[in-house]
């Protein structure tokens, strides 16, 4: 028997293929707007600047200040740029930590945002963002900061290293892992989860040992598009908010965060979610979803634990704390002595047991 469930589709035009990044300027028309700012990090001023060249005219500016966890103050700066060049509309170009820097705009201004991702992150697709202000991260969503088109082209990902394509992708599959035992889950939001962690366990292997493969491109970038839809409909849960506050409160990288903690938050909410487990062993081809989940981390050479990634140890009993203070919906009731010996284990790297 289906159990009853609530399917919420947030609207968003999707445009996927090689070379569509052309149709940029096109799509600024199609939604009525004119004076286009372009928002990217630093690191990726270059394709900023090929964005603005395809929008020609619109171009009103390039807004390359965008960091990782979104701080207020930098959305802060970033309103005032939008403003003062009247910008009617938001192009993103990059990953999770550009497109976050559009939504916190998009939040206030309500004006459109187009995202061209270059990454795996799938925070293109949900309009949910976490915001950092006095070292604290707190999530949001509301749709006002779901990017009303996103173009992908899987050529735009051929510039992005083993080193960051694989924990990006490994983040986009902890958005469907997460997805299929989250407060939302449902029928619909599972097929699509577990598909998107079917085509990333396939294409992020060939992807981390050749990144000139396109065809592995292309298989990724469509996998996290599907793990991108499956987070903004099905929700999140325990990894989340361990990724958050982990993130968030020693500045750790987002991407690798999200790798190195999700095989432990999957062993710890195992026993309460073992149809979840058995969707991601079906599309991983394997018989323990967080052991395969640890191996496909160790395949593609991402980090397998906090240590590697500057987390402090005597950092651990804090995050606990937090984590427990103010938890996400869970399947599994979040303790924190639980949470605590998860946090360890992915500090030193363990691999789960079956």
């Amino acid at each position: 028997m289906i159990s009853p469930f609530t399917f919420i589709g947030r609207p968003a035009r999707v445009i996927f293929g090689r070379g569509k990044r052309v149709v940029l300027a096109a799509e600024v028309e199609r939604l009525g707007a004119s004076r286009v700012l372009v928002i990217s990090t630093p690191e990726q001023r270059g394709e900023a600047e090929m964005a603005a060249d395809l929008l020609g005219d619109h171009a009103a500016g390039i807004h390359d200040r965008a960091v990782p966890h979104t701080p207020m103050e930098t959305v802060d700066v970033a309103r005032q740029v939008a403003a003062d060049l009247g910008a009617d509309c938001y192009v993103t170009v990059g990953g999770g930590t550009a497109i976050g820097l559009g939504k916190g705009i998009a939040l206030e201004s309500e004006k459109p945002v187009l995202a061209l991702p270059t990454t795996y992150s799938g925070s293109e697709m949900s309009a949910v963002q976490g915001f950092t202000k006095d070292g604290v991260k707190t999530t949001r969503q509301d749709d006002r900061m779901l990017p009303r088109t996103v173009i992908y082209d899987p050529e735009l990902t051929l510039g992005l290293p083993a080193s960051y394509s694989g924990p990006s992708g490994m983040n986009a599959i902890a958005h469907a892992v997460e997805a299929l035992y989250a407060e939302h889950a449902n029928p619909i939001v599972s097929l699509i989860a577990e598909e998107g962690i079917r085509a990333l366990g396939k294409g992020l292997p060939g992807v981390c040992a050749s990144p000139d493969d396109l065809e592995g491109r292309s298989l990724a970038l469509y996998g996290s598009w599907l793990c991108g839809i499956a987070l903004g409909a099905g929700g999140m849960a325990l990894h989340h908010k361990l990724c958050h506050v982990v993130g968030g409160s020693f500045h750790l990288a987002h991407a690798p965060t999200h790798a190195i903690i999700l095989p432990h938050a999957m062993a710890y909410n195992a026993p309460a979610a073992e149809t979840a487990m058995k969707r991601v062993c079906k599309a991983l081809n394997a018989d323990n979803a967080p052991g395969a989940i640890y191996d496909l981390i160790r395949k593609i050479g991402a980090p397998i634990a906090l240590k590697q990634i500057g987390m402090p140890e005597d950092g651990l009993d804090r995050a606990a704390q937090l984590t427990a203070q103010n938890p996400y919906y869970n399947p599994r009731q979040i303790t924190q002595d639980g949470i605590r010996q998860l946090l360890d284990d992915a500090f030193h790297g363990r691999r789960p047991a079956a």
